[in-house]
């Protein structure tokens, strides 16, 4: 039996990058998918590939919040697995960060994540527990690498963003161990994904460095020796959807070739 046989979840940000590539080992592990991004005909595209069920959702209105929860449970009746990705970034110096642009980045990162969290953990403590397990559900979040180093001045807003996501995961996890839902976040690293294309390109911008030099210079000190991929997240969180992470809670798990090594 597939890992994922029979559990239904919900995956933002699922249109490319890390949220696509999670969504591809989910289907190929039998799991009944949700798939929700902002972009509409993206979303649609990967879910009929896929067999899911796809929602153009924008995770920072609480109407689209609300339809997106409720979708997998008018169709299946449950949701087991929320996986909470969706995010954006903007490089820029710290002195030259606006109020719009901290907000944008912060309202995306960080507050989404939590009403999105809130929402979900909301219909799954009135649940049944899953077959074959003791828990209702389970609050999976993307975290960074960058909510432990923050020390790239570039990308303060994201950085404070994701080291609020790790907060609010443990956070989480105390609150609805009770209620057996757990809460974990994955914190992945320098993964070639469209964000680190923008990511080089902007960055690049500022430095008079050539398209592929910033990536270049930032992968060149991952100790395995090779850049990181969306498949190498994807499986982490399969692995957190899965039955053998049951006991696991409040976790924040550095998937990043060894580039952080210790809290």
């Amino acid at each position: 039996m597939a890992g994922l046989e029979g559990r239904v979840a919900l995956i933002t940000g699922a249109a490319g990058g890390i949220g696509s590539a999670t969504a591809r080992r989910f289907a190929a592990e039998g799991a009944r998918l949700v798939l929700s991004d902002v972009d509409g005909n993206a979303v649609k595209k990967l879910a009929d590939e896929l067999g899911a069920e796809g929602v153009r959702a924008d995770v920072t209105r609480a109407s689209d919040i609300a339809a997106m929860i409720d979708a997998p449970y008018r169709r299946w009746g449950r949701l087991d697995v929320l996986f909470n990705n969706a995010g954006v970034i903007r490089v820029q110096p710290l002195l030259e960060v606006t109020a719009p642009e901290w907000d944008r980045v912060l309202d995306v990162n960080l507050k989404a994540v939590f009403f999105v969290l809130q929402a979900a953990a909301r219909r799954m403590r009135e649940q049944d527990v899953m077959p074959g397990s003791e828990l209702r559900g389970k609050l999976i979040q993307t975290a960074s690498i960058a909510g432990y180093r923050g020390g790239n001045h570039l990308m303060t807003p994201y950085s404070a963003s994701k080291a609020g996501v790790i907060s609010l995961t443990r956070s989480a996890a105390q609150v609805f161990a009770a209620d057996r839902i757990t809460s974990n976040c994955v914190c992945p690293g320098a993964v070639e994904t469209p964000m680190w294309t923008q990511i080089d390109k902007e960055w690049g911008a500022m430095q008079g460095w050539g398209e592929g030099e910033a990536w270049k210079r930032r992968i060149r000190h991952i100790p395995l020796g090779r850049p990181e991929t969306a498949d190498d997240v994807a499986g982490v969180v399969a692995f957190l959807a899965g039955r053998d992470s049951d006991y696991m809670t409040g976790q924040a798990l550095k998937v990043d070739g060894g580039l952080v090594m210790g809290d």
